[in-house]
């Protein structure tokens, strides 16, 4: 008994320490700031920001952040999953495809550069975010953002078809809004579920109809089809598993009175699959874009033939067709722009972030918090895998945050289970002994 007071004195001592002298403070803050600018892209709504570029202030100080962090948090590199290898790889490979490209060598290789800033995000994300806190500030930047550029967007966009350039960026086409907001649906209902206080569950209920609302705005047939798959995930877990049946008839009731006051434009788009009864424009407009779709796809297939190792170049694929489009399915997309080895490592890293998952649900007693993450991030990367189906989607940042967020769980998951060995009496207390409190190491996870 004495022997584990003095143990838990001990651990106090050094966590208060370690809190006092965070190393880690600064490197979080800026990871933090490019969690917001890429999310919220305040640049874009804010007036006087489009000249500032924000991005890459926060880009190079969260690369300066990554290094001065180097060797002080208690996860090391030797420590970090097989995802981070297989996403290192894969950039170092679109490097190469870009100087090779056939189409444009320029364009490929700054487009690279750009995308290459999510390892140095991912990298930091899963070395930093140490603890829960940390963990839900990042989400909650991410689905928060997400939900302020919903708002934004139907306030700008309200007299623009399917909100096409309301915002530039990322947000600027329709497809490719409909697709942040599905991915962070699933966030904004674990949020709900943990918020005390009416007036909290309020403003994330607001949230979740104002990103509703403006999926439905865009018109998205990716995007519904993404929502459907996510939803369904969504509830299964938070509503079945979860014993919270409510969801269910409050997710029915939602869907039908959002689709009935935005949904008619979402309407139009399937429909025109048929090619029967095109009577507005934009029927019309949207069975030309089906068609256009099915012939992108085999000339993305035609590509991978002819480029199979190295492929064209990041973004070169709306160059290398006569249509000046891109294919609308990721998996096509990384494939023809990067080559059949890209397409694999590609898909290996996301099935990475599916067996983080299945790892986090064997574990015992799991933190309530993160039971309700889990379904959260089953929801959003499922969506994603279905959604990649039909949306050029490869090198938007948001899936790449998920899988983060797996290894990030799954840490604070381990880290606790070998806490709570490390108390147990009947186990021999060298085995579990903390040099300094650093925390543990994961080697060949």
């Amino acid at each position: 008994m004495v022997a584990n007071t003095e143990i838990d004195q001990r651990l106090t001592t050094n966590g208060s320490a370690t809190r006092a002298r965070d190393p880690l403070k600064n490197a979080f803050f800026w990871l933090s700031i490019f969690y917001f600018v890429y999310c919220a892209r305040p640049e874009d709504w804010v007036p006087g920001l489009l000249y500032v570029p924000l991005a890459k202030i926060s880009g190079i100080f969260t690369i300066l952040a990554l290094f001065s962090s180097w060797g002080k948090a208690q996860r090391k590199p030797k420590d970090l999953p097989r995802e981070g290898l297989y996403l290192l790889i894969l950039i170092c490979l679109l490097f190469v495809s870009a100087l090779l490209s056939p189409v444009w060598k320029g364009g490929a290789f700054f487009r690279t550069m750009d995308f290459a800033k999510v390892f140095v995000v991912w990298l930091l994300t899963v070395m930093i975010v140490t603890d829960m806190r940390r963990f839900k500030r990042i989400a909650f930047i991410q689905t928060g953002s997400v939900a302020a550029i919903a708002l934004i967007s139907m306030i700008k966009g309200h007299d623009m078809p399917r909100l096409e350039g309301a915002l530039r960026g990322i947000y600027g086409n329709p497809n490719d809004l409909a697709f942040a907001i599905v991915l962070s649906l699933p966030f904004c209902l674990a949020f709900l579920l943990l918020a005390r206080g009416p007036l909290r569950k309020l403003v994330w209920i607001f949230s979740m109809l104002i990103m509703f609302a403006c999926l439905f705005l865009t018109a998205s047939r990716a995007g519904f089809i993404t929502l459907v798959i996510s939803g369904a995930v969504c509830l299964w877990y938070f509503a079945i598993k979860g014993r919270r049946v409510y969801l269910v008839a409050a997710a029915a009731t939602v869907v039908l009175v959002v689709g009935l006051v935005a949904g008619g434009k979402l309407k139009d788009p399937f429909l025109a699959i048929s090619g029967q009864g095109l009577d507005t424009r934009l029927e019309t407009s949207a069975y030309g874009s089906f068609e256009q779709r099915r012939e992108l796809i085999v000339e993305s297939f035609k590509c991978m033939v002819r480029y199979p190792i190295l492929g064209i170049g990041v973004r070169n694929f709306n160059s290398y067709t006569p249509a000046w489009r891109e294919v609308h399915m990721a998996y096509l997309q990384i494939g023809a722009e990067g080559g059949v080895p890209a397409l694999i490592l590609y898909l290996l890293f996301f099935l990475r972030g599916f067996a983080n998952l299945r790892k986090l649900r064997k574990i015992r007693d799991l933190n309530p918090e993160i039971k309700l993450f889990i379904g959260a991030l089953h929801s959003s990367l499922v969506g994603f895998a279905v959604g990649a189906l039909f949306a050029p989607e490869a090198y938007q940042f948001f899936p790449f945050f998920t899988v983060a967020y797996t290894a990030v769980l799954l840490f604070l998951a381990q880290e606790k289970s070998s806490k709570k060995a490390f108390y147990d009496p009947k186990q021999k207390m060298e085995m579990y002994a903390i040099p300094g409190g650093a925390g543990f190491s994961y080697a060949g996870r």
